[in-house]
């Protein structure tokens, strides 16, 4: 081992220890998770270690809503990046979570990510905080139904998109460029006729009252608060750090690279969230087995 392998080891095991002590000391934690989270089961995430865009900004409530244009892009674009999320499975952080949660050890999962990676891998006290990306939902009646009922009727009218290659992009979006998208058919709502949308909370749409009471409630219950994957730039997230902070409950941190809320956390561990997760429950296997 090189000196620099042997330093981010000592790093990765202090940060452990500290994690664990923190978790011994705080058992019933209120944990948010990002995109980070995700990563390693291939889904790609918006920011970057800086905490800067990587891509353009996702689409907005406002255009989605407004012009048929965009949408005519939107669902383009998903046709072709839907399978990304449709074959996601959980990875290391997801796992590592649930079995947390298993020992009693999580009072709430509140989740930034609308991939449903947590509930697959078994992780049942959790809010969708943006809502899920595999369900479809009509903005005129509120029908809701499977993303991939959706997926079979754009690839049945638009059997030529159905083709192309593009990169993965965020949210089962995907990279492309170069097309004209004004003749893309986007069916409307098989019940009444309206207009689809992702049951998901776009930039420029307000998270539903009654998610957020929940994971305020949630937190006020919890003894502390962790962070995993995710950078805070998007204040429905932000928020839940200062309410923590306000109330006196510390918070610790699990994300490679600067977040919103840095000079608020009692801990943070740079480093990779699944594998430091992973490391996280086998320093506290004794204690989890003694609860189990």
């Amino acid at each position: 081992m090189d000196d620099i392998a042997a330093v981010a080891a000592t790093t990765a095991t202090a940060a452990t220890t500290a994690l664990a002590d923190f978790a011994t000391r705080h058992r019933r934690l209120f944990v948010l998770s990002g995109a980070g989270c995700s990563t390693e089961s291939g889904i790609p995430d918006y920011r970057d270690e800086k905490g800067d865009w990587k891509r353009p900004s996702p689409v907005t409530y406002q255009a989605f809503m407004g012009e048929e244009s965009t949408r005519r892009r939107y669902w383009a674009r998903s046709l072709i990046g839907w399978p990304t999320m449709a074959l996601a499975v959980p990875g290391p952080a997801h796992r590592a979570l649930a079995q947390l949660e298993a020992a009693g050890r999580i009072e709430m999962l509140l989740t930034q990510n609308v991939d449903g990676l947590h509930d697959a891998a078994g992780s049942r006290r959790a809010i969708d905080l943006h809502g899920r990306i595999d369900t479809v939902r009509c903005m005129a009646c509120d029908a809701r139904s499977p993303r991939s009922e959706l997926q079979l009727e754009l690839r049945r009218r638009n059997p030529g998109w159905a083709t192309l290659e593009a990169r993965a992009a965020p949210d089962g979006d995907a990279d492309v460029e170069g097309h004209d998208f004004s003749a893309f058919d986007v069916p409307p709502c098989p019940v009444c006729g309206g207009l689809l949308k992702p049951d998901v909370v776009f930039f420029g749409e307000s998270v539903p009252r009654d998610r957020v009471a929940a994971a305020f409630a949630a937190l006020s219950e919890a003894d502390a608060m962790l962070v995993t994957g995710s950078s805070l730039m998007v204040y429905s997230g932000f928020r839940f750090v200062q309410a923590a902070v306000a109330a006196g409950k510390p918070v610790a941190a699990i994300n490679l690279g600067r977040t919103r809320a840095d000079d608020l956390f009692a801990l943070k561990a740079e480093l990779p969230v699944g594998e430091t997760l992973s490391a996280l429950v086998q320093a506290l296997e004794g204690d989890l087995a003694a609860v189990r």
